[in-house]
């Protein structure tokens, strides 16, 4: 059984390094860390924040003291209610990474069933990510259904 906890401030590092776990398993992007000293007070602060709308879910190496076996995070977000969510809170997942060496121990849903309690907490009615090809039978598992999106994207 995975111990799951609550990513504190102290874990900010750790968490920056699996979420690089995840960006170089999914995107074909720079591999550079250069921006993890940018992000990490940003980071801190809002791991500081136990009632804000951002949460990260850990799961502690059994291996490597300090180090992390696996993370999700997510975001609550208000849209304007409709039909099904009157009150438009979504939840957003948008990094889960496990450390390589501790794969396929069940960390990963673990933590996912913990957030998930959390958006339900938090009266997020619809979760919403986006899956590489490797995780998806995990969400899938867990009762997300594909949806097709006529996502938009701009950079500014």
């Amino acid at each position: 059984m995975s111990a799951v906890r609550r990513a504190l401030p102290a874990d900010a590092e750790e968490v920056l390094r699996l979420r690089q776990v995840m960006i170089d398993a999914v995107f074909a992007s720079d591999p550079s860390v250069a921006w993890h000293g940018e992000s990490l007070p940003t980071l801190r602060a809002r791991l500081g924040e136990p009632d804000g709308d951002f949460a990260a879910f850990v799961v502690d190496h059994p291996e490597r003291p300090g180090a992390l076996a696996s993370l999700v995070a997510g975001t609550i977000d208000y849209r304007i209610g409709k039909p099904g969510d009157p009150h438009g809170m979504v939840g957003f997942v948008f990094s889960v990474a496990t450390d390589p060496d501790a794969r396929r121990r069940g960390h990963a849903r673990a933590c996912m069933n913990t957030l998930l309690a959390w958006f339900r907490e938090r009266g997020a009615r619809r979760v919403q990510l986006t899956a590489s090809p490797e995780a998806e039978p995990l969400y899938v598992s867990l009762g997300f259904r594909p949806k097709p999106d006529p996502l938009l994207e701009l950079t500014l």
